[in-house]
């Protein structure tokens, strides 16, 4: 959805990249409330991401022994349901 700037922050997280994500639905629709995640993988705004939170978040080359709550761990390609494809990053 957008990203996130913050000059004031706790020592570790200095050059992490952080994106407002949202939630998306089994069926590609957007649900509403966001979460702020670092980006370990390079994404964009408008890229559809896979993210990890708690402390899978932290298991990351990226955020190992960081504060960090919630990570962008994968950029999807492409998602499929019950062999129905709901997205597909080529087609957007």
């Amino acid at each position: 959805m957008g990203t996130l700037v913050s000059t004031r922050k706790e020592a570790s997280l200095d050059g992490l990249k952080f994106l407002v994500v949202r939630r998306l639905t089994i069926e590609n629709e957007a649900e509403s409330g966001y979460v702020v995640a670092a980006d370990a993988v390079g994404a964009g705004v408008g890229e559809v991401v896979m993210v990890a939170t708690g402390s899978s978040a932290r298991q990351t080359v990226y955020t190992d022994k960081r504060p960090c709550d919630a990570v962008i761990m994968a950029i999807v390609d492409t998602w499929e349901v019950d062999g129905n494809e709901k997205y597909n990053k080529v087609n957007e």
